[in-house]
């Protein structure tokens, strides 16, 4: 019992579909991935090193800054405590005021340096962000001239459980910024 002419037809078609089918769901699937470690390509570029050295030289004089405003609102209550006695009940109202006045104002230095808002994070913001960019800029670079669709950064919240180490692009990348591999901005 064989098949005839119009059997045979249907079944090359189905085949030929079949074929087609599995091509583009092969196609689709053969997108092409690739990963950069952002905190090993900073490590390379100098001015992201040079930005860190300035923030930690603003950050450690702000902090002393705080340390002082501290240690004088510490001088001003052991005096208060050591006077105490000797103080009418005004007197020792103003000199708490004085104390919590301190206080509140020290906080308040201490919250424009270091808050999520203050100083520190405008500065940084400021200072780091033109270098993220220009690394941005040389990841997109790399990854259209080596025709990857999708590229990870080790470093960020997507984890990846296991790459390959011939997709990972950090040192294309450093490369394309004029920089020489395995050697650390100091």
């Amino acid at each position: 019992m064989g098949l005839n002419n119009l059997q045979r037809g249907a079944m090359k078609k189905i085949l030929f579909l079949l074929g087609f089918t599995f091509l583009a769901v092969t196609t689709a699937f053969a997108q092409r991935f690739a990963y950069v470690d952002s905190d090993y390509i900073l490590k390379h570029m100098p001015e992201f090193a040079s930005a860190q050295r300035q923030l930690e030289a603003m950050s450690a004089q702000w902090q002393k800054d705080v340390d002082a405003k501290y240690q004088e609102i510490d001088r001003l209550y052991k005096a208060y405590q050591a006077d105490e006695v000797l103080m009418t009940p005004d007197m020792k109202k103003r000199r708490q005021a004085e104390i919590d006045d301190k206080q509140k104002s020290a906080k308040e230095f201490q919250r424009q340096k270091f808050g999520p808002d203050g100083e520190l994070a405008q500065k940084s913001n400021e200072i780091i962000k033109p270098i993220q960019e220009k690394m941005m800029k040389a990841i997109q670079a790399v990854a259209e001239s080596d025709d990857i669709d999708m590229m990870f950064d080790a470093n960020s919240e997507v984890k990846m459980l296991y790459a390959n180490p011939r997709y990972n692009k950090s040192a294309d990348v450093i490369i394309k910024l004029g920089l020489k591999p395995g050697t650390f901005a100091k």
